[in-house]
């Protein structure tokens, strides 16, 4: 009996995987996700760059809390809106896949995108003679964050059931955006007034912009063992959270 439900669930996943696939193949290159995952991060540091003397272990956690926060959410808000309006997810759900798999397959594909750019402000940091003195903490944070991220993602397409994308990246913005500026990547957490950290504690941007600075300056303002902690409970909360809202509109998109 164990052993069917785990062939079933592994079944599962392996549809998950065809589900990545398709979404790289064709949703990694629309114009949403390169502008709202490249093109603003990069806009958004270079004003924070310009005009500043601060030194490279300063700048590099905030480039890469960005960059992993704007590439992990940039794919999956649009991916269900796109397919209920090409009328391709009626498809999808009508084949022999659970609606949990299709959406935890939309979540890998978000967390690949930002796991794999978030490499490039790091190696921007290394050839500005940034130092990593905890390059495990730094990866396995990366990695937590990226999901975490991903699955928040899955979450703010999940209501209202639109099939615009625009409508739906609209309402991704405007949690986005303020998630940025209270998460310490501009000032940093010690630096805020006591509203302002009680803000700060209800973004996951806060804990890895917390483990990055850890990881490039050797100190942070929250304990490791925290940072970590708080975005595996985000991330389980957030894709928890998604499943059972898109469960309850998927009928209202059709």
């Amino acid at each position: 009996m164990v052993s069917l439900t785990g062939n079933l669930y592994w079944d599962q996943f392996k549809r998950s995987l065809a589900i990545v696939k398709k979404n790289i193949r064709i949703y990694y290159f629309k114009g949403p996700v390169i502008i709202f995952g490249l093109l603003v991060p990069f806009f958004l540091f270079l004003s924070f760059y310009v005009g500043r003397n601060l030194s490279a272990e300063v700048l590099i956690p905030g480039l890469l809390g960005m960059t992993a926060f704007f590439t992990a959410t940039s794919v999956g808000p649009a991916i269900v809106p796109w397919e209920a309006r090409a009328r391709t997810l009626e498809r999808l759900i009508s084949s022999p896949i659970s609606l949990w798999a299709i959406f935890l397959g939309d979540v890998l594909s978000s967390f690949l995108f930002g796991a794999f750019v978030s490499i490039l402000p790091i190696v921007v940091g290394l050839f500005a003679g940034v130092e990593i003195g905890s390059p495990l903490i730094l990866a396995l944070g990366v990695i937590l964050a990226t999901f975490c991220f991903a699955s928040l993602s899955i979450l703010l397409s999940s209501y209202p059931p639109s099939d615009t994308p625009a409508n739906v990246m609209m309402i991704s913005s405007m949690v986005k955006f303020p998630l940025v500026f209270i998460s310490g990547i501009f000032i940093p957490i010690e630096e805020l007034p006591g509203w302002g950290k009680a803000l700060s504690s209800i973004s996951p941007l806060t804990y890895f912009t917390d483990l990055a600075r850890y990881s490039m300056q050797g100190s942070s303002y929250f304990p490791v063992e925290l940072d970590l902690m708080v975005l595996v409970i985000f991330a389980v909360f957030f894709l928890v959270t998604a499943i059972k809202i898109h469960e309850r509109t998927m009928p209202k998109r059709f």
